[in-house]
């Protein structure tokens, strides 16, 4: 279905997920994270940076590999993004929900 955020239409799935990553901007990345009730910081961005860059290498994400990466810590990952952080932080970067992900 098409949603417009940020003044561009995009496609997204029953969840609010992109379902092209080709629409996201970082515009439509600030009005998908206010949507969830956070405003992005730096640090968000460092987070996004990194789960879309591990999408693009298509490698699979999971609380337990960003536990493992040395990123950033979880008890961080969970302040940044409360709630589900690993959903959050997928659906806000515009990539798809990983599988780890219920």
């Amino acid at each position: 279905m098409e949603k417009t955020i940020a003044g561009k239409t995009v496609n997204v799935n029953e969840e609010g997920y992109l379902t092209d990553f080709s629409q996201w901007t970082k515009e439509v990345g600030e009005e998908l994270a206010k949507e969830q009730g956070i405003q992005l910081t730096p640090r968000h961005w460092e987070v996004i940076d990194y789960v879309q860059d591990k999408h693009k290498k298509d490698e699979a994400l999971s609380v337990r590999g960003i536990k493992k990466s040395g990123v950033f810590d979880v008890k961080e990952f969970y302040d940044l993004f409360p709630g589900g952080p690993l959903k959050k932080a997928t659906l806000i970067a515009g990539i798809p929900k990983p599988k780890s992900c219920i």
